[in-house]
């Protein structure tokens, strides 16, 4: 099984996320965290898929591989929402997040996750892509979640895990944990090949 395979190798995730931390602890997998300072910046003009993945990549381009020894694997990832073709990040402030907001009610957007896994020797980067719909909300509805979760370290300014994820979304084509901010059977499949290579 894979679970045993991973005891052999020291597992780094590169994220500050606490969803990323819990869902790597969830599915079995013991690791420490890696510290991942960078300039989160893009080309505008690259699409939303290819800023995933990029961005991904990117916050491994820190680490230096040859101080690690071979068995061990980098995990990174990064989530953006997408709503009408352009990407909505982290609210700057609460308004911000309430403007996000109204875009997202009544609407279908859609949740992207780039994943990097790597060894010092190979690196795999992948994405999954998850349709989300939202009911339509109340102003007093999304200042209620604005003001009681303070969602500004998330982007789309929502968890999906939190009150307006119970209350709010009518439907999700795709993977659940994608929309958390870790698309988790493709890391499972991707820790499987890199392992084997």
């Amino acid at each position: 099984m894979l679970l045993d395979e991973l005891k052999n190798y020291k597992i780094y995730l590169a994220s500050k996320s606490p969803r990323r931390r819990e869902l790597l602890a969830d599915m079995g997998i013991d690791y420490e965290l890696l510290s991942a300072e960078v300039e989160e910046s893009y080309d505008p003009s690259m699409h939303p898929a290819e800023v995933v993945q990029y961005l991904s990549r990117l916050k491994l381009s820190a680490v230096d591989f040859s101080q690690y020894p071979a068995n061990t694997i980098f995990i990174a990832c990064d989530t953006i929402v997408v709503m009408d073709g352009r990407i909505l990040g982290k609210p700057k402030d609460d308004e911000d997040a309430l403007q996000m907001l109204h875009q997202l009610s009544g609407h279908t957007h859609t949740v992207l996750s780039g994943l990097t896994v790597a060894t010092p020797n190979h690196s795999l980067t992948d994405y999954r892509s998850t349709e989300v719909t939202f009911a339509e909300l109340s102003d007093g509805e999304l200042r209620y979640y604005v003001e009681h979760y303070r969602p500004l370290d998330k982007a789309g300014a929502y968890g999906v895990q939190e009150w307006i994820g119970c209350v709010g979304i009518k439907s999700i084509h795709g993977s659940f944990y994608n929309v958390m901010g870790l698309p988790t059977r493709l890391l499972w499949e991707m820790l499987g090949k890199i392992i084997n290579q």
